[in-house]
């Protein structure tokens, strides 16, 4: 079983209130949909800032992370069908976290 990065993008939290409902309507649905396979429910984010040695990459806005744990990337993307985040217009984005030998 692989681990995936879940980020969720295009839907920044306008206030503590919406993120507090959102985040109730979000537990909810992952308990149900997700059960075991969610390793880490994650939180919204801010972005702070970056560093580089040199001209740092283009910024991107990452409002918020979750972890899973599925056989596949397509396991992982049928897992998170109906995710309250899409239905509310926001982008998930998943990325398969690789093992690699120190």
């Amino acid at each position: 079983m692989a681990l995936f990065l879940i980020t969720y993008h295009g839907m920044a939290y306008p206030d503590i209130e919406y993120a507090t409902a959102s985040r109730k309507s979000f537990r909810a649905w992952a308990k149900e949909a997700l059960g075991d396979a969610l390793v880490e429910f994650g939180a919204p984010l801010l972005q702070s800032g970056q560093m580089a040695v040199g001209q740092p990459a283009d910024a991107v806005e990452i409002d918020g992370y979750s972890i899973i744990r599925a056989r596949s990337y397509g396991e992982a993307r049928a897992m998170l069908e109906g995710h309250p985040f899409l239905k509310e217009g926001g982008t998930i984005q998943i990325n398969e976290c690789m093992e690699v030998d120190a």
